[in-house]
């Protein structure tokens, strides 16, 4: 039977089908391998793709770009605020959401980020279609490691609408193994594989333990001082002569720095060195600048670089491959689509430094495998009756604000003791749906507090 799967990125997207035991990329009506994802609005139209790209410049208050950034936040959220403030198309809140305030000369109408990603999905239903029918509707759809329920539900929708049969949403690093064959069976032993994600926008690094899944995302960076337009248009000088590749590789030298520190920075946190690799996977486009290659192959120098496949197909064609596997399975539940794989956020919890002075410990790291188990012991002047265990979620590293607070648990009417500490053990467990359950005990007296949160990061 035959599926899809389709890859939304930031500036790009494209699809690719499983059939007859293989998965391969669609070329679109252009010819083209992959589609930009831009949608542009006219007076009598709504323009997807290539030539609504090309008519930007002409009409670029009416051209969405980048819409996935968006994708599934409010107003408040910072990468949305950020996206806001450089986006060339006006996005405001109205009625409680964002939208985008099209102008085409006849009239002014407000569209929904989820129906511009819709008219993408739609572009690559269409690009399936032609070589699949039109009979082929399941999907499997990739998503960020970073992408929390609301973005989650916010993609499933849209591709939906689009009139595809969500099957799973699955991570990207984790498509990319299946390109590869990785992940469908497990060998005996572990093996660590890298996967390292430069696409037109966007910077992910992530280790890979194939026998317990996924470890954590170290960073996920929209600059366009990586990505985006700057990276793009560079790239084509190069492309364009041997002087203009020097002249490239001079010009992005602090960013391909960037890219190896942020590798570095992951093993470090990790607990992990350059020979516990056993092989780097590499995905998005611009991870075919043969100079980054070459310094990741410096970093790791016995070890296997797999891109055989070509970087920005990968995502695609390993979602392609699970959708496969996926349509031959019986009674496959479509809620298993929507379970989240992994926290989203850093779960911290607060506390006091030998100084005084507040401090926060991260128990559950963006990109934690769910199920997930963690304890912690809070430390308490023996003098005081009441301890309070509070937990906050951020996108930052090992610091939260005082707004990020999503909970707390309080233990009172403890006995007072003259002299030393009381141990308050929490023991937190986020389950694959989300939902956090924490437990305090004081551990001289047993009193215990419990609290379920029904959907944390």
């Amino acid at each position: 039977m035959a599926a899809i799967g389709v890859h939304l990125g930031c500036t790009s997207a494209c699809v690719a089908v499983y059939k007859d035991g293989r998965a391969d990329v669609v070329a679109n009506d252009a010819g083209d391998r992959v589609t930009p994802a831009v949608v542009a609005y006219t007076e009598n139209e709504e323009v997807v793709g290539l030539a609504a790209k090309q008519s930007r410049i002409r009409n670029i208050s009416n051209t969405v770009m980048k819409v996935k950034q968006i994708l599934g936040r409010s107003s408040g959220d910072p990468q949305a605020q950020k996206y806001i403030t450089e986006s060339k198309c006006l996005v405001i809140e109205k009625n409680g959401k964002l939208r985008y305030e099209i102008d085409t000369g006849e009239e002014t109408k407000f569209v929904n980020p989820e129906d511009v990603a819709r008219l993408i999905f739609s572009k690559m239903k269409e690009t399936a279609h032609s070589v699949l029918g039109s009979d082929a509707n399941d999907v499997v759809i990739t998503v960020p490691f970073d992408f929390g329920e609301k973005q989650k539900n916010a993609l499933g929708e849209a591709a939906r609408a689009a009139g595809f049969n969500v099957l799973r949403l699955i991570h990207e690093p984790s498509a990319a193994l299946l390109a590869y064959g990785i992940g469908q069976d497990c060998p005996t032993g572990k093996s660590n594989i890298l996967v390292f994600k430069l696409g037109g926008t966007s910077l992910s690094v992530s280790v890979m333990e194939v026998n317990s899944g996924i470890y954590r995302v170290l960073s996920t960076n929209t600059d366009d001082n990586i990505g985006g337009t700057h990276f793009t248009e560079t790239l084509a000088q190069y492309l364009a002569s041997e002087f203009q590749r020097a002249r490239f590789e001079l010009l992005c030298s602090p960013l391909f720095n960037k890219c190896i520190e942020a590798i570095r920075e992951l093993l470090e946190q990790s607990g992990f060195t350059a020979d516990d690799i056993n092989k780097v996977v590499l995905c998005g486009g611009s991870s075919r600048i043969p100079r980054l290659q070459q310094l990741i192959k410096d970093l790791f120098p016995n070890v296997e670089l797999l891109n055989s496949v070509p970087p920005d197909e990968v995502i695609p064609i390993g979602a392609a491959i699970e959708a496969g596997i996926l349509t031959g399975k019986e009674n496959l539940l479509v809620e298993e689509s929507l379970k989240i794989e992994c926290s989203a956020k850093d779960i911290l919890v607060k506390g006091v430094d030998e100084s005084g002075a507040k401090s926060f410990t991260v128990l559950f790291p963006s990109g934690t495998p769910l199920p997930a188990r963690r304890q912690h012991t809070l430390q308490a002047p023996g003098s005081i009756s009441s301890v309070c265990l509070e937990l906050y979620e951020s996108e930052g590293k090992n610091s939260a604000k005082e707004e990020d607070k999503f909970a707390q648990v309080v233990l009172q009417d403890l006995d007072k003791k003259e002299n030393g500490l009381r141990d308050i053990l929490a023991v937190l467990t986020m389950k694959r749906d989300g939902s956090l359950h924490v437990t305090c005990t004081d551990q001289e007296t047993g009193k215990c507090e419990a609290i379920t949160i029904e959907v944390a990061s």
